[in-house]
């Protein structure tokens, strides 16, 4: 049998698959059309998770790049001090069990007196240097530190219980606590009443980290003590001071212009320009809710030197001014809103207009939508955020409007659907920019999109069938 002679039968088989697909389509009501552009869009929340995933990846992985080109510079540092801490002899009784009786024994033991200074003066230049590896970057700095301070004993220095006989001022240590001593300078310099003094590393003689120098406090006992200092660190990040003088000065500067104040205590007086910041603070040891003199067990105040976990501190932080991953992972959360509103424009054009649109091409266009956020995110790591959503926002709405052209059978209507995702993608980056208002902007969107689909779909029978067309 020829060709020519099985046309017909070919013809006929075709016109019966356009009928059944005819009648098929024409058995769809437009809720059920409803149902099925839902089923797409639930569908597509599993490569929108996907993309949450690859955000928190990618970001993890910067996190572990930020940490080796740090590595080996200085962590985020804290400093403290400086303390005078002075050895005394104290009885400490103790009761033990000898021969089935209690005995109580008295033994002499060596403690520490910590006495902080009356007035504590600091000035910290911060340098900071942001440093690259392939497309990570971190923010380290090199700060140097100046300061004086001025120990006396308080009048009421017995109500400590503390006599001035026990005291051994000759064995006293004057410590500086820095959490991070690997970025401590080559050459610290202290002087105590003109004198320079021999440094030591280590929180004190009984452990802890920073350094300390020993110093010979005899005069404590007619004059107070002045003490000059000057040392530079290195880090990363962060900086903080726990304040511990009865009255402790402050003040910071530094070229970077995107600091973060934060800690226990918050500057003064601050300015933030294009030429860096200014902060100052002051504190005093009321507002810490502490003595300046305390006594404690042998090695107690080395981590109070360090600047320990429960030490009140001021702090400043050196963010960048964009966190691309807290961006893109915010935008991603907006996903369903992209989603949503194509999909409903797809649907009006459907239910109302009478064009067919097939599964199928919802979820092509769904995916499009979908890959927006993942090119933003490859493309924010190399060329910065804003012209990555410049760039990825231009594919996807060109790729999107292309596509609906040939499905919707007309470039009137996919400038439309272009129009539509192009005015999305700009309220989304002012919802990004205007993180405050972002509720309210995404409240009012939501409301007027419902309302215009409310108002076209007014009259549509959801149960309803399309009317079959009359034979020619």
């Amino acid at each position: 049998m020829t060709f020519t002679a099985l046309r017909p039968h070919i013809s006929s088989l075709n016109d019966r698959e356009n009928d059944i697909m005819l009648r098929f389509d024409n058995e769809r009501t437009p809720g059920f059309k409803l149902f099925l552009t839902i089923v797409v869009g639930l569908a597509l929340t599993i490569p929108l998770f996907s993309v949450w995933l690859l955000v928190y990846d990618r970001q993890t992985q910067s996190e572990q790049a930020t940490r080796s080109i740090t590595e080996g510079w200085g962590g985020a540092q804290a400093m403290a001090g400086p303390v005078l801490v002075i050895p005394y002899r104290a009885n400490a009784t103790e009761t033990v069990v000898q021969n089935g009786q209690s005995v109580t024994r008295t033994n002499q033991v060596t403690r520490e007196l910590t006495l902080a200074p009356e007035v504590s003066v600091l000035s910290t230049k911060v340098n900071p240097e942001v440093r690259k590896r392939s497309i990570y970057e971190a923010v380290v700095y090199d700060a140097l530190v100046k300061g004086d301070a001025r120990f006396a004993f308080p009048p009421d220095l017995g109500r400590t219980g503390v006599d001035p006989a026990t005291m051994d001022l000759g064995r006293a240590e004057l410590r500086f606590g820095l959490s991070d001593p690997r970025g401590l300078g080559a050459n610290p310099r202290v002087a105590a009443d003109g004198r320079p003094l021999r440094l030591q590393p280590g929180g004190g003689s009984s452990g802890g980290r920073g350094f300390f120098a020993w110093i010979d406090a005899s005069a404590l006992s007619g004059k107070p003590i002045a003490v000059h200092f000057e040392y530079e660190f290195r880090g990363n990040a962060s900086l903080s001071l726990a304040p511990q003088a009865g009255d402790t000065r402050w003040a910071v500067n530094s070229s970077w212009q995107s600091p973060s104040f934060g800690g226990d205590f918050l500057p003064g007086n601050r300015a933030v320009d294009d030429k860096g910041f200014r902060a100052t603070y002051q504190v005093g040891n009321l507002a810490l809710g502490r003595s300046l003199v305390s006594t404690g067990e042998r090695g107690a105040s080395a981590a109070t030197a360090a600047g320990g976990d429960s030490v009140q501190t001021a702090s400043i932080n050196l963010i960048q001014p964009v966190d691309l991953y807290s961006q893109v992972n915010r935008a991603t959360k907006y996903g369903f809103l992209f989603i949503g509103f194509t999909f409903l424009a797809l649907l009006m054009f459907d239910v109302i207009g009478g064009v067919r649109v097939s599964a199928v091409e919802y979820l092509l266009m769904g995916a499009a939508l979908v890959l927006f956020f993942v090119l933003l995110l490859a493309f924010a790591e190399v060329i910065g955020f804003t012209s990555a959503y410049i760039l990825a926002s231009a594919a996807i709405a060109g790729l999107n409007t292309a596509y609906s052209a040939a499905v919707l059978g007309s470039w009137r209507r996919a400038a439309f659907i272009g129009g539509l995702l192009v005015g999305l993608y700009a309220v989304l980056y002012i919802l990004l920019s205007l993180e405050a208002f972002s509720l309210l902007i995404g409240s009012l969107l939501l409301f007027a999109a419902l309302a215009g689909v409310m108002y076209a779909t007014r009259r549509i029978d959801w149960g309803g069938r399309r009317d079959e067309p009359e034979a020619a």
